[in-house]
Protein backbone atom coordinates (compact mmCIF):
# COMPACT_ATOMS: atom_id res chain seq x y z
CA UNK A 1 0.00 0.00 0.00
CA UNK A 2 1.67 3.70 -1.31
CA UNK A 3 1.73 5.83 2.02
CA UNK A 4 -0.35 9.07 1.04
CA UNK A 5 1.86 12.28 1.07
CA UNK A 6 0.10 15.07 2.93
CA UNK A 7 0.47 18.90 2.12
CA UNK A 8 -1.76 20.35 4.45
CA UNK A 9 -2.65 20.38 7.84
CA UNK A 10 -5.84 21.98 10.26
CA UNK A 11 -5.39 24.98 12.09
CA UNK A 12 -6.32 23.13 15.29
CA UNK A 13 -7.99 24.00 18.73
CA UNK A 14 -8.56 22.03 21.63
CA UNK A 15 -11.20 23.30 24.41
CA UNK A 16 -11.11 22.12 28.06
CA UNK A 17 -14.00 23.06 29.40
CA UNK A 18 -17.72 22.65 30.73
CA UNK A 19 -20.73 21.26 28.37
CA UNK A 20 -23.81 23.42 28.19
CA UNK A 21 -26.78 21.73 27.43
CA UNK A 22 -28.70 24.64 26.06
CA UNK A 23 -25.75 25.07 23.42
CA UNK A 24 -25.05 28.87 24.25
CA UNK A 25 -22.03 28.30 26.07
CA UNK A 26 -19.18 26.08 26.81
CA UNK A 27 -17.56 23.64 24.94
CA UNK A 28 -20.68 24.00 22.34
CA UNK A 29 -19.98 27.55 21.71
CA UNK A 30 -16.53 26.83 21.06
CA UNK A 31 -17.08 24.62 18.86
CA UNK A 32 -19.46 26.64 16.83
CA UNK A 33 -16.62 29.47 17.20
CA UNK A 34 -13.80 27.39 16.27
CA UNK A 35 -15.78 26.10 12.93
CA UNK A 36 -16.85 30.20 11.91
CA UNK A 37 -13.27 30.80 11.85
CA UNK A 38 -11.98 28.18 9.89
CA UNK A 39 -10.29 25.93 12.65
CA UNK A 40 -10.83 22.31 13.27
CA UNK A 41 -12.15 22.01 17.09
CA UNK A 42 -11.48 19.34 19.50
CA UNK A 43 -13.13 19.15 22.92
CA UNK A 44 -12.54 17.81 26.75
CA UNK A 45 -15.35 17.89 29.06
CA UNK A 46 -14.76 18.68 32.25
CA UNK A 47 -18.17 18.49 33.43
CA UNK A 48 -21.66 18.63 32.34
CA UNK A 49 -24.34 21.22 32.96
CA UNK A 50 -28.01 20.87 32.77
CA UNK A 51 -29.22 24.29 31.56
CA UNK A 52 -31.17 26.54 29.67
CA UNK A 53 -31.37 30.58 28.76
CA UNK A 54 -32.93 30.58 32.03
CA UNK A 55 -30.07 29.19 34.31
CA UNK A 56 -27.94 26.31 35.67
CA UNK A 57 -30.53 23.34 36.98
CA UNK A 58 -27.60 21.07 37.70
CA UNK A 59 -23.64 20.07 37.36
CA UNK A 60 -21.90 16.44 37.62
CA UNK A 61 -18.25 16.77 37.43
CA UNK A 62 -15.93 14.80 34.73
CA UNK A 63 -13.74 12.22 36.60
CA UNK A 64 -10.20 14.08 36.57
CA UNK A 65 -8.76 10.34 34.98
CA UNK A 66 -11.48 10.68 32.45
CA UNK A 67 -10.51 14.35 31.77
CA UNK A 68 -6.84 13.30 31.25
CA UNK A 69 -7.46 10.57 29.55
CA UNK A 70 -9.77 12.95 26.99
CA UNK A 71 -6.41 15.52 27.00
CA UNK A 72 -3.83 12.77 26.01
CA UNK A 73 -5.90 11.04 23.43
CA UNK A 74 -6.47 14.34 21.42
CA UNK A 75 -2.83 15.75 21.55
CA UNK A 76 -0.94 12.58 21.56
CA UNK A 77 -2.70 11.57 18.45
CA UNK A 78 -3.99 15.04 16.33
CA UNK A 79 -2.08 17.66 18.52
CA UNK A 80 -3.16 21.39 19.06
CA UNK A 81 -1.84 24.80 17.69
CA UNK A 82 -3.87 26.75 20.71
CA UNK A 83 -6.12 25.36 23.85
CA UNK A 84 -8.85 27.39 25.20
CA UNK A 85 -9.40 26.62 29.12
CA UNK A 86 -13.05 27.33 30.45
CA UNK A 87 -14.67 25.57 33.40
CA UNK A 88 -13.06 23.92 35.94
CA UNK A 89 -15.13 23.42 38.58
CA UNK A 90 -13.00 21.84 41.53
CA UNK A 91 -8.86 21.35 42.72
CA UNK A 92 -8.04 18.39 41.03
CA UNK A 93 -9.86 19.55 38.02
CA UNK A 94 -7.58 22.54 37.88
CA UNK A 95 -4.50 20.29 38.89
CA UNK A 96 -4.91 17.88 36.35
CA UNK A 97 -5.23 20.56 33.16
CA UNK A 98 -2.17 22.04 34.79
CA UNK A 99 -0.22 18.88 34.66
CA UNK A 100 -1.74 18.54 30.93
CA UNK A 101 -0.02 21.78 30.13
CA UNK A 102 3.50 20.51 30.98
CA UNK A 103 3.44 16.70 30.10
CA UNK A 104 2.40 18.17 26.09
CA UNK A 105 4.38 21.45 26.48
CA UNK A 106 1.01 23.45 25.27
CA UNK A 107 1.67 26.75 24.06
CA UNK A 108 -0.80 29.74 23.48
CA UNK A 109 -3.34 29.00 26.59
CA UNK A 110 -6.25 31.03 26.55
CA UNK A 111 -7.69 31.30 30.15
CA UNK A 112 -11.02 31.99 30.71
CA UNK A 113 -11.50 32.07 34.62
CA UNK A 114 -15.26 30.87 34.10
CA UNK A 115 -16.68 31.21 37.70
CA UNK A 116 -20.14 33.07 37.38
CA UNK A 117 -22.90 32.07 34.81
CA UNK A 118 -24.80 34.71 33.44
CA UNK A 119 -27.80 33.63 35.37
CA UNK A 120 -25.54 34.30 38.55
CA UNK A 121 -25.33 30.40 39.43
CA UNK A 122 -21.80 30.03 40.77
CA UNK A 123 -19.78 26.99 38.79
CA UNK A 124 -16.61 26.82 40.79
CA UNK A 125 -15.98 26.11 44.34
CA UNK A 126 -13.85 28.37 46.28
CA UNK A 127 -10.61 26.21 46.87
CA UNK A 128 -10.37 25.61 42.92
CA UNK A 129 -10.21 29.34 42.78
CA UNK A 130 -7.14 29.41 44.71
CA UNK A 131 -5.65 26.24 42.97
CA UNK A 132 -6.61 27.83 39.26
CA UNK A 133 -4.66 31.40 40.72
CA UNK A 134 -1.59 29.47 41.52
CA UNK A 135 -1.47 26.33 39.01
CA UNK A 136 -3.11 28.14 35.67
CA UNK A 137 -2.10 31.83 35.63
CA UNK A 138 1.52 31.56 35.31
CA UNK A 139 1.15 28.59 32.51
CA UNK A 140 -1.52 30.74 30.22
CA UNK A 141 -0.85 33.00 27.57
CA UNK A 142 -3.36 35.38 28.71
CA UNK A 143 -6.47 35.29 31.35
CA UNK A 144 -9.66 36.59 30.53
CA UNK A 145 -11.72 37.46 33.24
CA UNK A 146 -15.19 39.41 33.18
CA UNK A 147 -15.57 42.06 36.06
CA UNK A 148 -17.63 40.05 38.12
CA UNK A 149 -14.91 37.15 38.19
CA UNK A 150 -11.90 40.06 38.51
CA UNK A 151 -14.10 41.24 41.64
CA UNK A 152 -14.22 37.51 43.13
CA UNK A 153 -10.06 37.28 42.72
CA UNK A 154 -9.17 41.13 44.05
CA UNK A 155 -11.74 40.76 46.83
CA UNK A 156 -13.94 44.48 45.89
CA UNK A 157 -16.25 45.39 43.09
CA UNK A 158 -14.85 47.18 40.16
CA UNK A 159 -17.20 50.03 38.90
CA UNK A 160 -15.11 52.07 36.62
CA UNK A 161 -12.26 51.85 34.10
CA UNK A 162 -9.40 53.18 36.99
CA UNK A 163 -10.35 50.15 38.89
CA UNK A 164 -10.20 47.94 36.62
CA UNK A 165 -6.82 48.62 35.52
CA UNK A 166 -5.86 48.55 38.98
CA UNK A 167 -7.20 44.90 39.29
CA UNK A 168 -5.73 43.88 35.89
CA UNK A 169 -2.44 44.98 37.34
CA UNK A 170 -3.27 42.78 40.49
CA UNK A 171 -4.17 39.84 38.30
CA UNK A 172 -0.61 40.87 36.71
CA UNK A 173 1.03 40.09 40.02
CA UNK A 174 -0.54 37.01 41.25
CA UNK A 175 1.38 35.39 38.34
CA UNK A 176 -0.69 36.05 34.87
CA UNK A 177 1.02 36.29 31.79
CA UNK A 178 -1.51 38.59 30.13
CA UNK A 179 -4.88 40.18 31.14
CA UNK A 180 -7.96 41.10 29.31
CA UNK A 181 -10.18 42.45 31.78
CA UNK A 182 -13.67 42.80 29.85
CA UNK A 183 -15.86 45.85 31.04
CA UNK A 184 -19.23 44.63 29.63
CA UNK A 185 -21.05 45.05 33.03
CA UNK A 186 -20.01 48.44 33.66
CA UNK A 187 -22.57 50.50 33.42
CA UNK A 188 -22.46 52.90 30.61
CA UNK A 189 -23.36 53.15 26.32
CA UNK A 190 -19.39 52.03 25.91
CA UNK A 191 -17.91 48.79 26.40
CA UNK A 192 -14.53 49.09 27.63
CA UNK A 193 -12.03 46.66 27.40
CA UNK A 194 -8.23 46.46 28.66
CA UNK A 195 -5.55 44.43 27.31
CA UNK A 196 -2.64 44.30 29.97
CA UNK A 197 0.70 42.78 29.44
CA UNK A 198 3.43 41.89 31.83
CA UNK A 199 5.87 44.23 29.55
CA UNK A 200 3.43 46.80 30.90
CA UNK A 201 1.66 47.31 27.35
CA UNK A 202 -1.92 49.36 28.47
CA UNK A 203 -4.43 48.31 25.87
CA UNK A 204 -8.40 49.90 26.14
CA UNK A 205 -10.45 48.62 23.34
CA UNK A 206 -13.89 50.49 23.39
CA UNK A 207 -16.90 50.22 21.42
CA UNK A 208 -20.74 51.50 21.69
CA UNK A 209 -22.85 48.95 23.89
CA UNK A 210 -25.18 46.37 21.45
CA UNK A 211 -28.14 46.44 23.48
CA UNK A 212 -29.58 43.07 23.79
CA UNK A 213 -30.80 40.08 25.97
CA UNK A 214 -28.79 37.65 24.26
CA UNK A 215 -25.31 37.36 25.90
CA UNK A 216 -25.55 33.89 27.32
CA UNK A 217 -21.84 32.76 26.00
CA UNK A 218 -20.32 35.97 25.40
CA UNK A 219 -16.96 35.09 27.53
CA UNK A 220 -16.91 31.71 26.15
CA UNK A 221 -16.75 32.91 22.70
CA UNK A 222 -14.76 35.74 23.08
CA UNK A 223 -11.66 33.37 24.30
CA UNK A 224 -12.47 30.66 22.30
CA UNK A 225 -12.26 33.18 19.38
CA UNK A 226 -8.88 34.77 21.14
CA UNK A 227 -7.43 30.69 20.58
CA UNK A 228 -8.73 30.44 17.04
CA UNK A 229 -6.88 33.76 16.02
CA UNK A 230 -3.52 32.31 17.67
CA UNK A 231 -4.00 29.31 16.30
CA UNK A 232 -4.26 31.35 12.97
CA UNK A 233 -1.10 32.62 13.52
CA UNK A 234 -1.89 36.08 14.91
CA UNK A 235 -0.21 37.36 17.64
CA UNK A 236 -2.00 38.11 21.06
CA UNK A 237 -3.08 41.86 20.53
CA UNK A 238 -4.50 41.03 16.84
CA UNK A 239 -5.93 38.10 18.47
CA UNK A 240 -7.88 39.73 20.76
CA UNK A 241 -8.79 42.80 18.08
CA UNK A 242 -10.37 39.98 15.47
CA UNK A 243 -12.23 38.12 18.40
CA UNK A 244 -13.79 41.37 19.52
CA UNK A 245 -14.98 41.92 16.30
CA UNK A 246 -16.29 38.28 15.80
CA UNK A 247 -17.85 38.71 19.28
CA UNK A 248 -19.50 42.02 18.65
CA UNK A 249 -20.82 40.86 14.83
CA UNK A 250 -22.35 37.47 16.32
CA UNK A 251 -23.95 40.03 19.24
CA UNK A 252 -25.39 42.23 16.66
CA UNK A 253 -26.79 38.92 14.27
CA UNK A 254 -28.50 37.83 17.13
CA UNK A 255 -29.58 40.34 18.89
CA UNK A 256 -33.19 40.15 17.97
CA UNK A 257 -33.82 36.76 17.75
CA UNK A 258 -35.36 34.77 20.17
CA UNK A 259 -33.84 31.42 22.04
CA UNK A 260 -35.39 30.52 25.08
CA UNK A 261 -37.55 32.83 27.25
CA UNK A 262 -34.30 34.16 29.46
CA UNK A 263 -30.56 35.41 27.62
CA UNK A 264 -30.09 33.51 24.75
CA UNK A 265 -26.90 32.78 22.69
CA UNK A 266 -25.31 34.81 19.96
CA UNK A 267 -25.58 34.06 16.60
CA UNK A 268 -22.08 32.36 15.47
CA UNK A 269 -22.16 31.10 12.32
CA UNK A 270 -23.73 35.05 11.06
CA UNK A 271 -20.36 34.90 8.68
CA UNK A 272 -18.84 31.87 8.94
CA UNK A 273 -15.39 31.09 7.31
CA UNK A 274 -14.40 28.40 5.02
CA UNK A 275 -11.42 25.67 6.75
CA UNK A 276 -8.03 27.36 6.71
CA UNK A 277 -5.24 25.14 5.37
CA UNK A 278 -1.79 25.45 7.12
CA UNK A 279 1.59 23.97 5.00
CA UNK A 280 2.97 20.90 6.64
Amino acid sequence: MTEQAFEFEYPRVLSIAGSDSGGGAGIQADLKTFAALGCYGMTAITALTAQNTLGVRAIHGVPPAMLRAQIDAVLEDIGAHAVKIGMLHSPDIVLTVAEAIDRHALEKVVLDPVMVATSGAVLIDHPAIAMLVRELFGRASVVTPNLDEAALLVGRTLDNEAAMEAAARELLAMGATAVLLKGGHLAGDVVSDLLLTKSGEVHWMRAPRIHTANTHGTGCTLSSAIAAQLALGASLLQAVHAARAYVRAALQAGAKVRTGAGSGPLNHSQAPEAMRLKTL
